[in-house]
């Protein structure tokens, strides 16, 4: 029985030809991503903004402004009330009273019997707490390591390949990371502790995608020296195009069915980690490998030092052609 093959042999599909219309539209999202992040801003969790959040499922619709009103006559400060999952579950965010531990468990306390009282059969899951210098500590810290990874990641590929590879990766993984903010400040999707950890799994899943690229270009650049470049770019995307199909298919099935069936506390993680899959992809293909032209590699690159005359002039009887087809 032969295997089956999601992607034939032999591909040769044009993705360069339309260069300039994928980047023309990563970068009208990547501007919209950021003008959203700074008109809509995120729905911070309790991770980042500190407080008490209490999540809780009703037997039957509520109206929000009514719960809010109930929450805050209790007299803990102005009360959040954000729907997450379906129609009926719902996180009660209020200010950290001061006082403690025992005052935070007297507040959870007091708002679960409220919401009890008042609305007949709904379940308080529990209450967490995080105080205003830790959420803020986990702000800081969760930007600067979403920071530090994408530079990181440039400086290895710039050793690892030449210049223009490691600014084609940082604009690549930018474009990942800042279309999926956009998404959650359109969405307004709880932003918390496991949605930094996602886009850095996004980031990770983004550059393996990107190195099996040009590392095929790099092959095909030390095989193929007379080559175009944007001919050889095409070659090596269509080498590794199986490999990509395969690799985002099988992990978006998961993450799909995930995202339908598993438990709503990981729903933002695994939304975000979905649509990270389907970004990381298309960088991999029209971003990170078209901005190569842009940059003006060429062929020859990647010749032996030794390959070249004293004036640069290529000297043909020191170059090593068992490497060429």
């Amino acid at each position: 029985m032969r295997p089956l093959k999601l992607v034939p042999d032999n591909t040769n599909i044009p993705f360069l030809k339309w260069r300039n219309v994928a980047m023309g539209l990563s970068l009208l999202l990547i501007i919209g991503s950021i003008v959203l992040c700074f008109v809509k801003g995120f729905n911070l969790g309790i991770d980042f903004v500190g407080g008490q959040q209490t999540r809780v499922t009703f037997s039957q619709p509520v109206d929000v402004e009514t719960l809010r009103q109930r929450v805050e006559a209790l007299g803990y400060g102005e009360a959040t009330i954000q729907r997450s999952g379906d129609t009926t579950e719902y996180s009660v965010r209020t200010p950290l009273p001061e006082g403690g531990e025992e005052a935070a468990n007297k507040a959870a306390s007091a708002i679960r019997t409220t919401i009890q009282q008042a609305y007949p059969g709904a379940q308080v899951a529990g209450a967490q707490s995080v105080s205003g210098k830790v959420s803020e500590e986990l702000f800081r810290n969760g930007a600067i390591s979403l920071t530090l990874a994408m530079l990181a990641i440039a400086l290895y590929i710039w050793f690892r390949f030449e210049w223009q590879f490691g600014v084609g990766a940082l604009f690549a993984l930018f474009h990942d990371v800042a279309l999926t903010l956009g998404f959650f400040a359109l969405t307004q999707l709880e932003f918390d502790l496991n949605i930094v950890a996602a886009i850095l799994t996004i980031i990770g899943y983004s550059l393996n995608d990107t190195i099996v690229v040009y590392d095929r270009i790099r092959e095909n650049m030390r095989k193929y020296r007379k080559m175009e470049m944007g001919e050889l770019l095409d070659l090596s995307i269509n080498e590794t195009l199986s490999r990509t199909v395969v690799t985002s298919l099988s992990i978006g099935i998961v993450l799909a069915v995930l995202l339908l069936l598993g438990p709503d506390v990981i729903f933002g993680f695994t939304a975000a980690m979905l649509l990270g899959i389907v970004i990381g992809t298309f960088s991999s293909v029209y971003v990170s490998a078209a901005i190569l032209l842009w940059l003006r590699l060429k062929p020859d690159s990647f010749l032996p030092k030794e390959a070249t005359g004293p004036k640069g002039a290529e000297r043909t009887d020191s170059v090593d052609f068992k490497d060429m087809p």
